[in-house]
């Protein structure tokens, strides 16, 4: 169930999108102590700094606190902005229900935190108005970008990018930046393809617009950490890897790649206990060997599949094609 606040109803066919409008969701789930400062520093950004028209969309996930009653008096009193209220935790699952309503042409979110510098907000929408791209995404490890943050989030953050680069064979510099935009036509296509509502949406987006073939804009950021951030670094981390390994290999070879994993991790063990090889290099590289396993795996099956849809789709007999022309020339009325 949603409850709204404001001038528009978002239940909106995502069709019929002006081109040139954006529509900016900020996901927020107990952010009332923050909300209010950063809606008001957005909106007048928007309104002063950029060019095109733009709408701010708050999305309360089931807050407990009074984040819901600070959205909604934000609606009522600052023009171009919404509030929603939307049953159920999960940043993928606002921006799911959110986009898929919208008529705008660009469709974008940001962290409420707004730990993202707003001056790049036109470099990532604007090739997505140009035509030149479909989806673009803020990056925190983009050559260019400046980053203030602690080791421990830094070096969670490169393994995770490496790990997409491993198991799924794609290259993103920063999957799960909270600053992305995607154009309306790229969004109609792609969300009834992504399962995830919660953290693993941006990746999941990532990769199924990559295997399509859309075009990927990376934007170099300005980006600042948020000491009272209420991301939980490690079950998030974790959610992460499972969605990856549901998307990046097929069932079969994932419980192949499972098992090969065990009997290595078993080996490590005991090999470590007759003091033959040292634990923790030896349990990374069988690790690491184990996703190459299942991607390999996975492009096995996929070339298979391919060859064998081709194999199918060829026509048994010559096909011709001939124009028509009508006997006689067709009057209008």
């Amino acid at each position: 169930m949603l409850a709204t606040q404001g001038n528009q109803n978002i239940r909106r066919p995502i069709g019929r999108a002006t081109a040139k409008t954006v529509d900016i969701v900020v996901p927020v789930y107990n952010e009332a102590h923050v909300l209010e400062r950063s809606v008001r520093r957005l909106r007048s950004y928007l309104d002063g700094e950029f060019p095109y028209p733009a709408t701010v969309v708050i999305a309360d996930n089931g807050s407990t606190d009074d984040t819901w009653l600070v959205a909604s008096a934000l609606a009522d009193d600052l023009p171009g902005v919404k509030a929603v209220r939307i049953d159920g935790k999960g940043r993928g699952r606002a921006l799911k229900t959110l986009w898929s309503a919208s008529t705008a042409g660009v469709l974008a979110y940001m962290d409420v935190d707004l730990s993202t510098d707003l001056a790049a907000l036109l470099p990532l929408v604007a090739p997505l108005i140009s035509g030149h791209s479909d989806l673009a995404i803020g990056s925190r490890l983009a050559h260019g970008a400046q980053v203030g943050r602690g080791l421990r989030r830094e070096g969670i953050s490169r393994a995770y990018n490496s790990l997409i680069h491993l198991a799924a064979g794609r290259s993103f510099s920063d999957a799960q930046c909270g600053f992305k935009a995607i154009t309306a036509d790229a969004a109609r296509h792609l969300l009834p393809t992504v399962v995830d509502g919660e953290w693993f949406f941006d990746t999941e987006l990532l990769l199924a617009a990559s295997s399509s073939g859309m075009r990927i804009h990376e934007v170099p950021v300005d980006w600042t950490d948020d000491p009272d951030s209420r991301v939980h670094v490690a079950s998030t981390a974790w959610a992460d890897i499972k969605g990856l390994a549901r998307v990046s290999g097929h069932r079969a070879v994932r419980r192949l790649g499972v098992a090969v994993l065990v009997a290595a991790l078993a080996a490590t063990w005991f090999l470590g206990l007759m003091g033959l090889v040292a634990p923790l290099p030896a349990a990374a590289l069988a690790f690491g060997a184990t996703l190459a396993l299942i991607r390999v795996g996975a492009l096995v099956v996929d070339a298979r599949r391919r060859s064998r849809a081709l194999a199918e789709s060829r026509p048994t007999a010559p096909v011709e094609l001939r124009l028509v022309k009508p006997a006689q020339p067709v009057g209008v009325a």
